[in-house]
């Protein structure tokens, strides 16, 4: 069967989806997720369901982005980089949601020490989604991206002493309830803070490796 004219020598290369987009929503959604943490700290109970649905649409897109990538022709950053980014974005909202779940289980509400790492870690995370804004491959955007990704992690070094504050404050607590339920809550939020902390690694290597 002969090959129409209008065909014939035509190179069909495989879709390059867009991946970064993949990314970009699903820091969308941790962002988003994260500011629902927020106000469930400060004492908005009702947003807990709102930080479960974030974790839950997180997965999904988190999926999707791996499908994606192990489809691509082309990525704009190396796959590797891509999958840790989003691995690791994913399991900040995975803190979340399971910070939420413990402290709900425990039925010890975050205190106020609670409320601003939460605020800082949604700060952190808005950080990131602004960095991941800029990882399209340009030179010029470069330098904004790793701005960005410094920001985070300043963030985070603010809420080291937070924590540190809140611990010495446990000191002087003698309700044995109190300082269990206060440790578990904040270590949970200090390893989120983490988490953030090697996302935003991750962004500086990316640029390095991009320069």
């Amino acid at each position: 069967m002969s090959t129409p004219a209008g065909k014939r020598g035509r190179w069909f290369l495989p879709q390059s989806p867009d991946v970064l987009g993949m990314l970009r929503r699903q820091a969308d959604i941790t962002a988003d997720g994260m500011s629902a943490f927020a106000a469930w700290a400060a004492g908005d109970a009702a947003r807990a369901d709102d930080v479960r649905r974030a974790e839950h649409e997180c997965d999904d897109a988190r999926r999707t982005l791996v499908d994606a990538i192990s489809e691509a022709f082309t990525t704009p950053l190396e796959p590797e980089d891509l999958f840790q980014l989003s691995f690791e974005l994913d399991r900040v909202m995975n803190g979340a949601k399971n910070t939420v779940r413990e402290s709900e289980a425990m039925q010890f509400p975050p205190d106020a020490s609670s409320a601003q790492m939460a605020a800082l870690l949604a700060e952190g995370v808005q950080h990131l989604k602004a960095a991941f804004a800029q990882l399209d491959g340009a030179k010029d955007r470069q330098g904004r991206a790793t701005q960005e990704a410094d920001a985070a992690v300043k963030a985070q070094r603010q809420l080291e002493r937070v924590y540190r504050e809140a611990m010495s404050r446990l000191l002087e607590v003698t309700d044995i309830r109190v300082v269990l339920g206060s440790r578990e809550i904040y270590r949970r939020m200090t390893a989120m803070s983490d988490d953030i902390v090697s996302v935003a690694d991750r962004v500086w290597y990316s640029r390095v490796k991009e320069s």
